[in-house]
């Protein structure tokens, strides 16, 4: 097969043969590592079928069946060995170069220590097998290596270790479970250690291990307590038992993901792991929880039940991210995490499906696997999940679950088996919700109503559609949750319809007034919502909403209509005002007492200009800009008083909430004059903690303060030997909105703390610059469409799976004027040019120039 001929869902076969053990005997060294893999295989197909295995960048040195040189043929891609045996044992002896391979897939070096990345199809670099999901297979692994590298570590339980001759040492594991190639997993190296234990349900003492580089000890504590706090909740929320005797979690610095759920020994990338208050922020503490929570929820929802195929991916990465979603909400503030997830789905994945890359949870066909780990399987699918999860009820949808666990622990299934077991379990019908797993693009929901007084009735139309589906795509199942409220702020109705046609009309009955209603709340399901609202409902719905969620909701919408009324201004050559009912309302958040300061915070984080891009068909960039910077000085000019306010009362609360409101406020005071430039520098020189050393930082460089460049030296002296806080400072720099930000980056790649070779330092620099500096890569004169595309081409050799990802802006231009199209599409066909494009790129290239 071409290695840009698509695959297809359809294409799906089981396969020829099955591998039942597997004996995996790894000898390591830096450019040299051997491994011997002894297979036991059995024929599940026609007599006549060859084995074909994957594999690929190894050295093949030797094929056995049953200890004798077996028949083969080699491609750059596959082996294809030739037998007529049923069952035999198969030893495939490989060499590997560990330290040479910069992809980060299969086995390699990170830092002089040995690990590896196996999904989604990293396996066939280690040796040469049927690498895809549905072959479950049971794993030993002896690992030697040098003393050097006193751990080696591997899935399931150490049955053995020793010293050998020579100064090597070696070890043993078993891992019980059977598994597919993608959940392997090796890490050999030096480490520090921290160890820890948890009691399960059923009284079993687990061993906790979480190892980092040495010297990093003091920051492994938080990723510990997020590991016992995640299976604390997962026996109490789902009744789900780890089932091993160790849990060991390995942070690593060269990572392409954020963590990985190989089966009892997680690989984390060290962002979501390492953390103290001097130098990681709130946001980090709170990201390692989820990450950390969400590979371990994976053992029961990706390990011990997993996919069948590639495109059953949401299947456990949709179900795990609301799994770990709920944990986060449980442990902390339910309102402000919900709003963290709708802002991913509204913010990215609505990006997502209205650009070229558009696919369903459920893909129906793909080049490279590695473009499918997307916003829309990941965040869309837990939608889904959180959807069926309003349909069904807390008490149905642990039902389904448990069904879903006893029908199919141990085995490779489909989307279609999880619905058909929630469905089962609960007697809902869900044969129409299924839909959502099939239809690429987001549906629009337009909504009209009409109050009737004589009859004290109010109605409401809803009607859904879905531009990239298409008028033949069936209608979907949509929850749609609503309020309604009085003129008094009272509420009247609060119920979840179900929308199941293309134009239905729900009525209600014996309502006494005209109501306000707040539609879709919660986002209820991943879906635009068309209904033009007043600005006195937005407001009346920011004040008195049972939701806090739909209070932040109301007040994106409010701030939102204001911007584009005002681009509307513009592209009549007007001039731009605001409606002084939009200020009150948000200075109204800020003097509530009632509101917790992190949902005020949420609301004082207006709209981004990538954001706003999301709301609109057409966009006229530079009129966006302008009108946002207006909206956001002004409404920051005629609330200083009580921002100034905030800012002071909760710099006396040393909690995440107060800090959130503390430096959201910092912020818009910044945006009022260079005045409180003492208040940054102040917080910059007497901070405590990372939150607000960012904070301050994060101030000055927005609104591009006299004192920005003295704190970031300041910063970078400072933190100069911490690559995570330096990271974090290469972010600032890239998305400083200033004409001569692209040199700045030019010169800080040639910086020492940079490294095109590191995964993390790529997407703090240049991912961060494309994704996050929204003005200066769509600069008029191309410049920033052409400086990603010459990064793209370096990496395209050293890591086309961090290319493919950080090009996403390049490819998303059909809302842009026909000058910023044009450019993007030539700085895309100069990379589809290429003679050795990878597969990661040339799929998305190929897609946006169709």
């Amino acid at each position: 097969m071409s290695q840009t001929q698509a695959k297809h869902i359809t294409d799906y076969r089981t396969p020829d043969f099955t591998i039942e053990t597997i004996a995996l005997d790894v000898n390591l060294a830096p450019h040299q590592t051997r491994v011997i893999a002894t297979s036991q295989v059995r024929r599940l197909g026609a007599a006549e079928a060859s084995l074909v295995l994957d594999g690929e960048s190894m050295q093949l040195e030797s094929v056995k069946i049953d200890g004798t040189d077996a028949e083969y043929q080699l491609t750059e891609q596959a082996l294809t060995v030739t037998t007529d045996a049923d069952i035999f044992t198969l030893e495939i002896v490989t060499l590997l170069d560990p330290a040479g391979n910069s992809s980060l897939e299969g086995l390699y070096m990170s830092d002089g220590a040995y690990c590896t990345q196996c999904e989604a199809e990293g396996f066939r670099r280690i040796t040469y097998f049927l690498d895809r999901p549905d072959v479950l297979a049971r794993y030993t692994v002896r690992i030697e290596a040098d003393s050097s590298q006193p751990f080696l570590l591997s899935n399931g339980n150490l049955v053995a270790s020793g010293k050998l001759d020579n100064g090597r040492h070696f070890a043993c594991w078993e891992d019980p479970f059977p598994k597919p190639s993608y959940l392997f997993a090796l890490v050999a190296g030096d480490f520090d250690l921290l160890q820890d234990s948890f009691t399960t349900m059923s009284g079993r003492e687990v061993t906790l291990q979480v190892f980092v580089d040495k010297g990093n000890l003091s920051k492994a504590g938080h990723a510990m307590a997020s590991l016992k706090n995640a299976m604390a909740w997962d026996e109490r929320r789902f009744g789900l038992e780890y089932d091993l005797d160790i849990y060991m979690l390995v942070a690593v610095d060269f990572f392409n993901m954020g963590a990985m759920e190989n089966k009892g020994l997680n690989i984390f990338n060290t962002k979501y792991v390492l953390a103290d208050t001097a130098s990681a922020t709130d946001d980090d503490y709170h990201g390692i929880e989820s990450v950390v929570g969400h590979e371990y929820f994976h053992n029961w929802t990706g390990n011990r039940v997993t996919c069948r195929d590639w495109f059953q991916l949401s299947l456990k990465e949709g179900l795990t991210v609301f799994r770990d979603q709920e944990f986060s909400s449980d442990m902390g503030s339910r309102a402000v995490n919900r709003i963290h997830a709708i802002k991913v789905i509204q913010n990215q994945q609505f990006a997502e499906d209205s650009g070229p890359m558009a696919h369903p949870i459920r893909p129906q066909s793909v080049i490279e696997m590695n473009n499918f780990y997307t916003v829309t399987v990941y965040n869309k699918g837990a939608e889904v999940i959180r959807m069926m999860h309003t349909l069904l009820g807390e008490a149905g949808f642990q039902q389904g679950m448990k069904l879903y666990f006893e029908r199919h622990d141990g085995q490779a299934v489909t989307c279609d088996d999880f619905v058909s077991a929630m469905q089962d379990a609960s007697g809902v019908d869900l044969t129409q919700f299924r839909h959502w797993y099939e239809q690429a693009g987001t549906p629009v929901v337009t909504v009209s109503d009409h109050y009737d007084a004589e009859l004290r009735r109010y109605s409401l139309t809803i009607s859904q559609t879905n531009p990239v589906a298409g008028e033949q795509a069936a209608p979907l199942h949509i929850p749609f949750d609503i309020e309604l409220l009085g003129a008094d702020g009272q509420s009247l109705l609060s119920k979840v319809l179900d929308v199941k046609e293309k134009q239905q009309t729900f009525v209600f009955d014996n309502i006494d007034c005209q109501v306000v209603p707040s539609l879709l709340q919660n986002f209820s399901a991943p879906v635009r919502l068309k209904y033009r609202f007043t600005v006195d409902q937005l407001v009346h719905l920011m004040r008195y909403a049972a939701s806090d969620v739909a209070r932040w909701e109301a007040s994106v919408a409010l701030v939102s209509q204001a911007i584009w009324d005002n681009v509307a201004k513009l592209a009549q050559g007007e001039g731009m005002v605001l409606d002084p009912r939009v200020t009150d309302a948000f200075r109204g958040a800020l003097l509530d007492s009632q509101l917790d300061p992190a949902l005020v915070a949420e609301i004082l984080n207006i709209p981004s200009a990538q954001a706003l891009i999301e709301q609109a068909d057409t966009v006229a960039l530079d009129h966006l800009f302008a009108a946002r910077e207006f909206v956001l000085e002004e409404m920051a000019s005629q609330c200083e008083d009580e921002l100034l306010a905030s800012y002071r009362a909760m710099g006396f609360v040393d909690t995440p909430a107060a800090r959130a409101l503390k430096n959201a406020a910092l912020n818009w005071l910044c945006q009022v004059n260079e005045a409180h430039e003492t208040l940054v520098q102040y917080q910059f020189a007497q901070a405590e903690n990372m939150t607000d050393a960012l904070g301050a930082l994060v101030a000055a460089n927005q609104a591009n303060l006299p004192c920005r460049d003295t704190l970031m030296v300041e910063f970078e002296t400072q933190w100069q030997g911490t690559p995570l806080v330096m990271d974090k400072w290469f972010t600032l720099q890239a998305t400083q909105n200033s004409d001569s930000v692209i040199d700045q980056i030019k010169v800080l790649r040639t910086h020492g703390a940079f490294s095109m070779q590191n995964p993390n330092r790529v997407r703090a620099l240049i991912g961060s610059f494309a994704a996050g500096n929204t003005a200066q890569f769509h600069r008029k004169d191309g410049q920033g469409y052409q400086f990603l595309t010459d990064c793209l081409i370096e990496l395209n050799k050293v890591n086309p799976q961090v290319a493919a990802r950080i090009m996403i802006p390049l490819i998303q231009f059909s809302k842009f004027d026909a000058t910023r199209q044009q450019q993007m599409k030539a700085c895309l066909a100069q990379l589809q040019a290429m003679p050795d494009l990878a597969r990661d790129l040339y799929e998305k290239v190929e897609k946006a120039l169709a």
